[in-house]
């Protein structure tokens, strides 16, 4: 009896088993499916961070960005740690400071006037020239004047004097004591009893690199290339002319002999011998000839020109 049972229960089981292949295979599904969400459950929880996570990882899902550790974890980028590629094309990067200097002051200094302004490294509002390069040219026309000026005062037969003018070392006042003792002029200074022939020298803020402007102040002179206003015709007073070798001696020198070589003479004549040269009239003048001369060269242009 027993063994009859077994066999009715193994005959139920097969035909439930094979004549339900559906409920069979769903129940296989269920099972697959509730391993599988227990292996991500797992994967999820062991993503999840943990409190005692080491700073600086990233949070991926918007879950655990409210989450302390992703506040934590989210830094902002720092401006020192750049892209190579940023680095190298120099984006973003600010440009290296010169020490002691502060944004603008090369631009105070070019537009403020310095002493002995004129054509050169400060000159026009337009040139506005960097505050370095100006006191470099302060400084070489500073330690040129002084060095002229110890050499004039060394000279043994006191061909020249100087004087400065209100004190500045770029405006001079320089006496002509000699001319040559076999000229006219020379004559001439004896018997009105003229000691010196008086001129002012004005440097420019790029000397010696630029000439002087020159201009006879006393006395009143008639030829020996002196023109209107006192203004002296002379190539080497003229930018074309000129050259940084030559010293105030030497264009003393040289202006001594084209007074005696264009036969200048103390002017002697009633009401002219006292009216005084202007500086305004001299710079006018000497513009006028540097123009005339351009045109035509050093040589005696024609009457028309004047």
């Amino acid at each position: 009896m027993a063994t009859l049972l077994r066999k009715i229960g193994l005959i139920r089981l097969h035909s439930r088993d094979t004549e339900d292949p559906k409920h069979h295979h769903h129940r296989s599904s269920s099972q697959q499916g509730s391993s599988l969400r227990g292996r991500g459950n797992q994967k999820n929880s062991s993503n999840k961070p943990q409190p005692q996570a080491p700073p600086g990882g990233g949070c991926s899902s918007s879950s655990s960005e409210g989450s302390p550790g992703g506040h934590k974890n989210k830094k902002a980028p720092e401006p020192a740690k750049q892209p190579p590629q940023q680095a190298r094309s120099g984006v973003g990067r600010e440009k290296p400071r010169e020490p002691g200097r502060e944004p603008g002051a090369g631009k105070e200094a070019a537009q403020r006037p310095g002493p002995g302004s004129g054509p050169g490294c400060g000159s026009g509002p337009a040139a506005l020239v960097p505050a370095g390069r100006q006191q470099h040219c302060t400084q070489v026309r500073t330690r040129r004047l002084m060095k002229e000026l110890q050499d004039i005062a060394r000279l043994s037969d006191r061909f020249i004097s100087v004087e400065l003018v209100d004190e500045s070392l770029f405006d001079w006042n320089v006496k002509l004591h000699q001319v040559d003792k076999d000229s006219v002029l020379w004559q001439d200074m004896k018997e009105t009893n003229t000691e010196y022939i008086l001129l002012n020298l004005t440097f420019p803020d790029n000397f010696p690199f630029s000439p002087p402007f020159m201009r006879v102040l006393s006395p009143r002179l008639e030829n020996g290339y002196v023109l209107d206003g006192g203004a002296i015709c002379m190539e080497l007073l003229t930018p074309r002319g000129w050259s940084s070798a030559y010293t105030v001696e030497a264009v003393m020198r040289q202006f001594a002999a084209s007074l005696v070589k264009g036969q200048g003479r103390i002017c002697r004549k009633a009401g002219k011998s006292k009216k005084s040269f202007s500086r305004k009239e001299a710079e006018a003048t000497f513009k006028s000839l540097v123009k005339t001369h351009e045109k035509y060269g050093w040589v005696t242009p024609p009457v028309s020109d004047g």
